[in-house]
Order: C-alpha cells, then sequence, then structure tokens
C-alpha cells in the first residue's frame, strides 16, 4: 500500500468511527428510553439489559453503517479540499478515480462485511436478545414453543402436523406426519413426542397407520415404543424456515427484509411450486438481501463528486445535496420493495434498480469533477 493510500484511508477511518460511535450512543440512548418501563416492569437485570443491546446490535450496524459511511467521506474530502490537498494531488497527476481508491475499497469490504453479517450474525444475535426480552410476552420460555405447527412438504409430498414445536430444542409435541410411498401404500404416524438426532428424527409411543392398495378403507395398525426414521429430510432448520416465512402476512415483507438467504432456500426447497403472491414475495426478498449490503458502495459514489470539489463553496450545501439524495435512494428502494413484493414489477428491477441507478448517476457526476 502505497504512502499516499495509507494517509487517505487513515483520513476516512477516523470520522468513520466517530460516526459510528456517536450514532451507537444515540441509538443505545433512544432505545433505552422507550423501552426502559417494559425492563422495570419485567425487573430485568443490568447485565441482561446490557446484553440485549450487545445482541441487538448487528441489526442496528445494517442499518447505520451506509449512513456513517456517508458522512465519514464527506468529512473526510471536505478537509483534504480545504486545505488544498486534493488540488495538489491532481495537480500531480493524481486522477479522481485513484484518489477514490480508498474509499471505494472501504465501501466494499464494509458491503461483504454487512453480507454476512446480515446473514450469519444478525439472526442468531436477534434470537439470542428475544430470548432475554421478548415485549408483550410473559417470558422467554413462552416464546420458545410453537402451537399447531402444520406445513407439507410439496418436493416429498409429506404434511407435518404437532401440537407444539420447540424452536430451540426442536423437540415435537403430540406429532403426526402423513405421507405417501411409491408403491401408492399411505402412511400416517401418530406419536406423543419426538425429537431430530443424528440426521433422524426419533418419534415416541407410536401409532402407525397404514392403507395398501390392497385394502385403502381399512388401515394396518402397528403400536411401538420408540421408531427411528431416517427417509424424513424436514430438518429444524427447514422447519424454522416454515414456521418465520409462512406466517408472515404480505404488508410485513413489503415493509423491510426479514428473511436470510439460507431461509428463503430451504423454503422453496419445501414449496417447489410457489403460487402468487408468495413467488414475488421471496424472489423480491432474496434479491434486496443481496442487494442491501451494497448500498455502501453507492454512498461512497454519491459523496465523491459533492466531497471532492474544489473551490470557494459552503461546505454544508455539498453535505446537504449528499444527504438529500441519499434519502431518496432509501425512499426509491421502500418504493421498488413495495412493488416488486406487490409483483408490479420485477424482483430483480425492484431490488437492484435504485442501487444501479444512484450508482451510475454518483460515478457519473465524480467522472466530471474537475
Amino acid at each position: 500500500m502505497r504512502l499516499l493510500d495509507r494517509y487517505l484511508l487513515r483520513e476516512l477511518l477516523v470520522p468513520l468511527g466517530q460516526c459510528l460511535l456517536g450514532f451507537y450512543i444515540f441509538w443505545v440512548a433512544f432505545m433505552l428510553f422507550t423501552e426502559m418501563g417494559q425492563f422495570q416492569s419485567r425487573k430485568t437485570g443490568a447485565a441482561d439489559v446490557a446484553a440485549y443491546y450487545v445482541f441487538k446490535t448487528p441489526e442496528m450496524l445494517l442499518t447505520v453503517v451506509p449512513v456513517a459511511l456517508l458522512l465519514a467521506v464527506l468529512l473526510a474530502l471536505t478537509n483534504h479540499a480545504r486545505h488544498h490537498e486534493l488540488v495538489a494531488m491532481r495537480a500531480a497527476g493524481i486522477g479522481i478515480w485513484r484518489l477514490a481508491a480508498p474509499c471505494l475499497g472501504t465501501g466494499a469490504v464494509l458491503s461483504a462485511g454487512l453480507l454476512a453479517l446480515s446473514e450469519w450474525v444478525a439472526p442468531r444475535a436477534d434470537e439470542l436478545a428475544a430470548e432475554i426480552f421478548t415485549p408483550g410476552q410473559a417470558g422467554p420460555a413462552e416464546s420458545q414453543w410453537h402451537p399447531h405447527l402444520h406445513f407439507v412438504n410439496e418436493r416429498e409430498g409429506r404434511t407435518w402436523r404437532a401440537r407444539n414445536y420447540n424452536k430451540l430444542s426442536h423437540e415435537m409435541l403430540h406429532p403426526d406426519v402423513e405421507w405417501a410411498q411409491a408403491d401408492g401404500t399411505r402412511r400416517q404416524l401418530f406419536a406423543e413426542r419426538a425429537w431430530r438426532t443424528n440426521d433422524a428424527w426419533v418419534f415416541e409411543n407410536v401409532q402407525l397407520f397404514i392403507w395398501t392398495t390392497a385394502q385403502p378403507d381399512v388401515p394396518a395398525r402397528a403400536l411401538t415404543n420408540r421408531l427411528v426414521v431416517r427417509e424424513f429430510a424436514e430438518s429444524p432448520r427447514l422447519i424454522l424456515s416454515e414456521i418465520k416465512i409462512g406466517a408472515m402476512d404480505s404488508y410485513r415483507i413489503s415493509k423491510k427484509i426479514r428473511f436470510t438467504l439460507a431461509e428463503i432456500a430451504d423454503y422453496q426447497r419445501l414449496h417447489p411450486e410457489l403460487r402468487e403472491p408468495k413467488r414475488s414475495e421471496l424472489a423480491t426478498q432474496f434479491h434486496a438481501r443481496l442487494a442491501a449490503p451494497w448500498t455502501c458502495l453507492v454512498v461512497v459514489l454519491v459523496a465523491l463528486p459533492f466531497g471532492a470539489m474544489t473551490g470557494r463553496r459552503n461546505v454544508f450545501v455539498g453535505v446537504a445535496a449528499s444527504v438529500f439524495i441519499v434519502f431518496a435512494f432509501y425512499i426509491l428502494s421502500r418504493l421498488g420493495m413495495a412493488a416488486g413484493t406487490a409483483g408490479h414489477v420485477p424482483p430483480v428491477l425492484a431490488a437492484w434498480g435504485p442501487l444501479v441507478l444512484f450508482g451510475t448517476v454518483g460515478a457519473w457526476m465524480t467522472a466530471r469533477v474537475r
């Protein structure tokens, strides 16, 4: 890394860290103010409150990092321009895109980091936060149980029902599984409880009814204390995706990105032939999840032309203009997501259209900087 790159990167990372810290303090203070009453009513200890906000931090970062990066780029470039450093660099024959390389590299790294954060860290952190504090419920133990589980594995032709399903231990109470075999035999299994272990479902106190093609009206009945079934491919992860996605209505899906790429893929494994509107909803969520982290690159491209302008000007004009453009980008992204969820525009266009549009405009404006 050249000395110039290290200098530009240092001048960017310092305001970026300051912005992130400031946003984090403001966010914790605001959330603590709004939720203090519920913490007090539940007699939540200080350690649990601190852990709750630690686990909520990944969710906050997904929203705050692009805004903090925007402000950091503007502050860094404005500071360079005020001290005529950009003029000196340009006079030395260094192009605008070469000067922007540290900012663009930081945006790309943060985009990849946010994608990994949203896919692997934030979902689990939200679950841990919910175990500590779930508003409107008596306690975390009750939130672990999902009542009246019912779903169909359309790919393999199995119907599952259970009176209760534990989302943490993956235990089923009073499960009922119905499926047909290739030879035309239909089977239905009733059990007192079931759990998943070693890639197999274990059923306890089982009644198994078998309808053959020879006697389709009178089933054969078998009883056993324990039955291990390895052919059932419905893993706890697949079931959790069914619970989360199947219970979500269209309005809530259109408001924000709610599912990970793995959850969407698992749900599509159970339902390979999705119908509208669920097909458009999940396709839009899938592309929106992929596109959202790359907002960091877009905000860098938007900030560059305003921050890199040289000459005598009001600094706040450039800051206000770039913030307004990014605000318009967020509005268009939300409108695109709603339109894609409703099936009015293709999901790819709904998710990636605002990114491509504003990124192209930012790159064009940057190329015209003199």
